[in-house]
């Protein structure tokens, strides 16, 4: 990565450049809604022949070795082979089947372990892309475990076509949705399982695999009143086979224990189950259920398919409410940019450039800042040509304030200034008083009793509130949308990452967008509407509405820059990550058996294979990668699968050896949870959530508000687009301009018109300590003490922990971040001028 400027050579463009900037008009995304596809299915067959020269990690005998196997696009539990004892050239002969549906990416695990007297541990771990295969061509395969003392496995595949009837999916072509099937059902009275003791014994009922966990059900006497128990389970019928039927007994073995589970154990008493496939769709049935020892249950059930339109938006296009904004949005930046630039005439709507102003983060400073820097652009008439507002950590606190105001952007902003001064001035003692402490209490109680996890973030987010507001704030982000319905104001986007617990930002980060109308992961073109989020989802499908957020738990998540690991806090403050790490982390070998098999697919992924360091590496990760904390919100893409073709998306960098793109089993739709935090722990600006060709944003005025390293979010911001193939201006700056860097720079890509004009401002008192406003020298003492003062250092109020300004130093920070924007008036002309010429050279060259 480079630093320094590029100013664009001449007015006028290229004819190609201009052809150029049209194809990215009319094509967009590259799958903008979501279809229909039917693919079939086929049956694999795993047969895990033997392994040679196995090293165990046991001292004084070898290995005690087994193969798990593990496809979680086709079933729901690992299997495993038998263990062969003390063993260096093991030999199973073990054959495994599978279905697996043609229209997903399926990757098969094969783990090789080492089992001991407590615990097994992992040797080595296989991913073998079964893209690789093809029906009627058996392939066996020796992997190659450790070159040194050739280590090796033997597997042997067979694939056919299955005689079950090929089915429908819906995909975006990055994530497929199955059908889903619901099971309902209650427990009957005619079964034989004795109700001696009741209340004592229960069945519990459990299918593998589904959104639902173990569900108990009570027997209770055959004429007890009441409401029958019934029970519900969601699944994936590819990957759920059976529903299984315990029947168990409790057990008081303490009087007085610290919680139920010690006072109690439950014994099984007999076990059965029913095969999913053998149900009737859309018909009441009911089975009886043999537990053993002439005792059985009779379950009344019916199955439903699930085949209709999803409750989330898959699709890569903007959502109706954001398309109808910029139709609405168009005509006032038109009129805006005539008066601006003093055009003869308004521009066509259609031909106004798309402005974004983007927020970095920085707490406190970032948030008073960002109100200095809106307050300059309206000052010069230029907030109406912005499109987009948005923002990262601190920033989105400024931006979702100003939204509970609809007219915000048409009113002076001074108002809003002066109550963010009340606030950020106020002490914030009053945060723990007594009563403010059992707000909070009973907040997170009520938060919790609703379904959601709680965390250290969602009593940040009170916090919050309280800095803010210093009362309740009823608001929700829905209800933003008010504030643009006639496109008014911008349009807000607030930033986050969704991330891994014991990953950094920087190696892993999925940028997730909050909306008044959506809320959503541009990589997998996953949206919900923003009142359902927090709602639980499954393969696509609303399970449990639940009420959207207040806000302010909106706000601790966006700004929760605490929620960081020690590897995380020495990058960010020494600049490197701790670099002894590297010696404890497993090794990542790839192998491209898709030209061994003579197969030229892009979408192929080559066979990984990943060598672990051991328990004590593993601890020593565990310990200074993982999160000091961190928010469990709702994957509403659970249960969803990757397309067979996800690779090719331009938000994966599945090419990158040891990058999770890479690992298909354990990217997003197959987990739990999400994990939402900072979008700083990645980029400190949310440059890629206006990067989206679907936006085609033409101009970004970035406003960078960080202490230190002004320009590492421009040269983060251009590696992330070379890895994705994004178009992008290159960042070069001079030597100088790293030590003292100027008020603004303009980075253009001249050659590719598709790239965006970048507009960048970094925190900094130059012309400001001897200028009282633009041409207008300091000429008093108390003038020039009032602009002599440093940003950053050692003694600075501004820093990131700090949430109390004096408010001379509110005064400061806010004016002058204004006068940076005012004093830089004609360079903001300038590149609004570039951009309308562009975007108008790129319609006459479709025209």
């Amino acid at each position: 990565m480079h630093l320094g400027p590029r100013w664009l050579a001449g007015k006028g463009l290229p004819l190609l450049g201009a052809v150029l900037l049209r194809m990215r008009e009319k094509r967009g995304p590259q799958w903008s809604q979501c279809w229909r596809e039917t693919h079939p299915y086929y049956d694999l067959q795993v047969k895990v022949l033997r392994a040679r020269n196995i090293q165990g990690t046991d001292l004084l005998s070898k290995a005690d070795c087994y193969v798990q196997l593990c496809l979680p696009t086709a079933s729901s539990s690992p299997t495993q082979t038998r263990m062969v004892a003390n063993c260096s050239d093991p030999k199973w002969d073990e054959t495994f089947h599978y279905r697996i549906h043609g229209a997903v990416k399926n990757v098969l695990e094969l783990t090789l372990y080492d089992k001991d007297v407590l615990d097994s541990d992992q040797l080595s771990l296989l991913l073998f892309d079964l893209r690789s295969l093809k029906p009627g061509q058996p392939y066996r395969h020796t992997f190659l475990l450790n070159h040194q003392d050739s280590q090796e496995l033997q597997v042997e595949f067979v694939l056919e076509n299955s005689q079950v009837p090929a089915s429908e999916v819906i995909t975006n072509g990055v994530l497929v949705a199955h059908p889903c099937l619901r099971i309902q059902g209650t427990l009957g009275e005619d079964g034989t399982a004795p109700h001696r003791e009741y209340g004592s014994r229960q069945i519990q009922l459990t299918v593998p695999g589904a959104y639902e966990k173990p569900q108990f059900l009570p027997l209770k006497p055959p004429k007890e009143g009441g409401h029958p128990t019934t029970f519900t389970f969601h699944v994936n019928p590819m990957i759920s086979s059976r529903l299984d039927v315990e029947l168990g007994e409790k057990l008081r073995v303490l009087e007085s224990g610290p919680s139920a589970e010690l006072e109690t154990q439950t014994s099984q008493l007999g076990e059965g189950g029913i095969s999913l496939s053998s149900l009737a769709i859309g018909q009441e049935e009911q089975r009886f259920v043999a537990l053993g020892e002439d005792q059985a249950v009779v379950l009344q059930m019916k199955a439903e398919m699930s085949t209709g339109d999803l409750d989330l938006r898959l699709g890569f296009g903007l959502c109706d409410g954001e398309q109808e904004f910029l139709d609405k949005r168009k005509p006032i930046v038109s009129k805006a940019l005539q008066q601006v630039l003093g055009l003869s005439k308004a521009p066509d709507s259609g031909q106004v450039p798309v402005v974004a102003v983007l927020g970095s983060g920085g707490g406190t400073r970032a948030m008073s800042s960002l109100y200095g820097s809106l307050a300059g652009l309206q000052e010069l008439g230029l907030l109406d040509t912005v499109t987009y507002l948005s923002g990262v950590s601190g920033s989105t606190w400024c931006i979702s304030t100003l939204y509970q105001d609809p007219a915000w952007s048409q009113v002076v902003l001074q108002g809003p200034i002066e109550r963010a001064q009340a606030r950020v001035c106020s002490s914030k003692m009053g945060a723990m008083s007594p009563e403010r402490l059992q707000y909070y209490a009973q907040e997170l109680a009520s938060l919790e009793g609703s379904g959601h996890s709680v965390s250290l973030i969602d009593l940040w987010g009170l916090l919050i509130e309280y800095f803010l507001y210093q009362a309740e704030n009823p608001a929700r982000l829905s209800d933003q949308q008010e504030a643009i319905s006639q496109g008014q104001n911008p349009y807000p986007i607030y930033a986050s990452i969704n991330v891994r617990t014991n990953m950094s930002g920087e190696d892993f980060a999925e940028w997730c967008e909050f909306t008044p109308y959506e809320v959503g992961f541009p990589k997998y073109g996953a949206y919900v509407p923003t009142e359902l989020f927090g709602s639980e989802f499954f393969m696509g499908r609303l399970l449990q509405p639940r009420q959207e957020p207040r806000i302010c738990y909106l706000q601790g998540m966006w700004g929760s820059a605490f929620a960081a690991s020690m590897d995380e806090i020495f990058l960010k403050m020494v600049g490197s990550g701790l670099s002894f790490l590297d010696g404890h982390r497993g090794k990542v070998n790839i192998t491209d058996d898709c030209q061994k098999l003579q197969l030229h697919d892009p979408t192929c992924l080559g066979t990984r294979l990943f060598t672990p360091q051991g328990p004590f590496s593993q601890a020593m990760l565990d310990i200074f990668t993982s999160r000091f904390t961190s928010t469990e919100n709702f994957n509403f893409t659970r249960g969803l699968c990757l397309h067979k073709d996800y690779v090719v998306g331009q938000e994966f960098t599945a090419w990158k050896a040891t990058h999770p793109d890479a690992f298909p089993n354990q990217l997003t739709p197959m987990r739990d949870c999400l994990y939402l935090v900072d979008g700083g722990f990645a980029i400190n600006s949310p440059f890629p959530l206006n990067l989206l060709p679907q936006r085609a944003v033409d101009l970004i005025l970035s406003f960078d508000y960080s202490l230190e390293a002004p320009f590492e979010v421009l040269q983060m911001t251009e590696q992330y687009c070379l890895d994705r193939g994004i178009p992008f201006p290159r960042i070069e700056v001079l030597p100088e301009d790293l030590e003292e860097p100027r008020e603004c720079y303009l980075f253009t890509k001249a050659e590719d018109p598709r790239s965006p004009i970048v507009l960048h401002f970094p925190l900094v008192n130059r012309t400001f300590r001897t200028h009282l406003a633009p041409g207008m020298e300091r000429q008093t003492a108390e003038e020039k003490a009032c602009g002599d003062f440093v940003i950053n250092g050692s003694d600075t109020p501004y820093g990131m922990m700090n949430f109390t300004y004096e408010p001379k130093e509110f005064e400061r920070l806010v004016a002058l971040s204004r006068y940076n924007v005012l004093n830089n008036a004609e360079t903001l002309r300038h590149a609004l001028r570039l951009a309308l010429e562009q975007r108008q050279a790129g319609d006459r060259a479709g025209a």
